[in-house]
């Protein structure tokens, strides 16, 4: 923010705490604030749904940390010289730019976009009070703000499945120290007597977060040189992964020892809090480390900087904003923008009409199928507005097939498909190989399109899976793809619906892989048309 040094005009100023403050230019900051809450009022919702679970109930610190960083910054900055010039105009570029990102994701309806750009706007009032020179230096405590917000779907699943693997792993090499007999099979910890789930919980997400904020602010409070604190900083997610599976490893030792009940209630809560601080304590070993690789070495109390003297000062001169003609330009700018945003309409939304699964016939042609439900905790990760699984047999088949399908009525908020190719090794198995393969449904809907060919295996069984994304009449094989198509689809057609397609049969010893592809490709010319009801074009 830009403050003066010399004596204000006795009109703009009014006194608080003993401190002059600039009625005018608080005034227009209060207009350029209001201005830009309708554009981000879904990503102030979707923050505090996520505020409210594990993973990220962190939330509500980062913004009192940032400030805490931003009065630090502020009281070794510099006096301001008042009879210099300021540059005002990055901070209005970056700041319309922020809420055209906003009205972006407003018309998508991905609070993600929201929000991040929301941190973006922030930024732009950073400069646009303090101008170019001075604001660019104050960016760090508007970075960290980045750890207040929710991973997208996608990026939260995909990384929770990934460290679910790790951890197993990790974890049953712990088991193994303590030479306990021990086997795993995808994330299932298997102790002969007992098995342990590594479940999404036990992934380390919610420890990796507020670590992750932690080593941020520690790096930036540490005084040394910049390579300190990049490893500090980039120690973070290795650390919190390896002691997450130490807890892991702890807790398997525990259960064989003495019972189930070892994995259950306040202990496995406890020993999450435990691993936690044991995390921040590593760190500070690591900082105290680093110095003694250097030539002159600061005992820890010296190494971070933990001094708020002067913080109250520094908290009165925000009220000392000067109503340059650069925040009154952005706040009516912003303004205009939030207007034009307001009074125009919303894009109409297509209500696509569908038959629900419940009524997916259990009969096609020579093909008798029984469904099956999901366990709730998959269930609940899928996130599906709809889904079907039902495995159909025929007289003269060797082998049975599965159908599955996943429908989701909106792809924006928070809700999306997650790749089987992610989902696979959790189940314990190995995806042999996968490959974008050609087919044909000749007399139907589908005829010509490509879908991905997989063979995975467990042990020794082995089945063929075939999986495709169904997106609003597109066939497509990439998850990323599929993002972006609903990005577009939801701007210009008002749809963000989409399907999962996927499509499994066992290999009966003895058959080969070509076997597998005719028995699925027979199945699917038989039960493609009776799907268009369930999931339209």
């Amino acid at each position: 923010m830009s403050f003066t040094t010399g004596q204000p005009r006795p009109l703009a100023l009014n006194t608080v705490l003993g401190r002059s403050v600039n009625r005018m230019g608080l005034l227009w900051l209060a207009v350029l604030v209001a201005s830009a809450l309708p554009v981000y009022w879904l990503g102030f919702q979707s923050l505090g749904a996520a505020w409210v679970t594990a993973e990220y109930s962190h939330g509500p610190l980062i913004p009192v940390i940032s400030l805490y960083l931003f009065l630090r910054e502020l009281r070794r900055a510099p006096a301001v010289d008042p009879s210099a010039p300021v540059n005002r105009i990055p901070g209005i570029v970056v700041i319309v730019l922020a809420l055209l990102v906003g009205i972006f994701g407003n018309l998508v309806q991905i609070p993600d976009v929201v929000t991040y750009a929301f941190i973006l706007w922030v930024g732009g009032v950073v400069l646009v009070t303090m101008g170019w020179d001075r604001g660019r230096r104050h960016q760090l405590p508007v970075l960290h703000l980045v750890f207040m917000l929710p991973l997208p779907q996608f990026v939260y699943w995909k990384l929770t499945i990934f460290l679910q693997l790790v951890s197993s792993e990790l974890g049953v090499w712990f088991i193994q120290l303590a030479n306990v007999p021990v086997f795993l099979e995808g994330n299932v910890i298997d102790l002969g007597v007992y098995k342990l789930q590594v479940a999404e919980a036990c992934s380390g997400l919610r420890y990796l977060f507020p670590i992750l904020s932690f080593s941020y602010l520690f790096a930036i409070l540490y005084r040394g040189p910049m390579w300190h604190k990049a490893v500090l900083l980039l120690m973070a997610a290795p650390l919190t992964v390896f002691m997450n599976s130490f807890r892991i490893g702890m807790i398997g030792v525990l259960v064989n020892s003495y019972g189930i009940e070892q994995a259950e209630g306040f202990l496995h809560f406890f020993e999450g809090w435990v691993i936690f601080g044991a995390c921040v304590g590593l760190l500070f070993l690591l900082a105290v480390a680093l110095q003694r690789l250097s030539p002159n070495p600061m005992p820890l109390a010296d190494t971070i900087d933990l001094d708020t003297a002067g913080f109250g000062a520094q908290v009165r001169r925000l009220g000392n904003i000067v109503p340059a003609r650069g925040l009154v330009t952005a706040a009516l700018l912003s303004g205009a923008v939030a207007a034009a945003f307001v009074l125009t309409p919303a894009p109409a939304r297509v209500e696509v009409e569908r038959d629900p699964f419940v009524l997916f016939p259990r009969t096609v042609e020579n093909w008798s199928g029984a469904p099956s439900l999901l366990d709730p905790a998959v269930e609940q990760v899928l996130g599906a507005s709809d889904y079907i699984d039902i495995t159909y047999a025929a007289p003269g088949e060797v082998q049975p097939v599965n159908f599955f399908s996943a429908w989701y009525e909106k792809q924006t908020e928070g809700s999306g498909i997650h790749s089987p190719q992610v989902c696979l090794p959790v189940g314990g198995w190995e995806v042999y190989s996968i490959d974008p393969t050609p087919v044909s449904v000749p007399g139907t809907v589908y005829g010509d399109f490509m879908l991905n060919r997989a063979v995975i295996q467990k042990g020794l069984s082995k089945q063929l899976v075939y999986y495709w994304f169904e997106q609003r009449g597109t066939r497509m094989t990439n998850d990323i793809a599929v993002k972006v198509s609903v990005l577009r689809d939801s701007l210009t057609r008002g749809r963000a619906d989409g399907a999962l397609m996927r499509f499994v049969t066992p290999l009966a010893e003895g058959e080969t892989e070509a076997d597998g592809d005719a028995r699925l490709q027979r199945f699917m010319a038989d039960l493609l048309p009776k799907v268009p009801r369930f999931i339209p074009e």
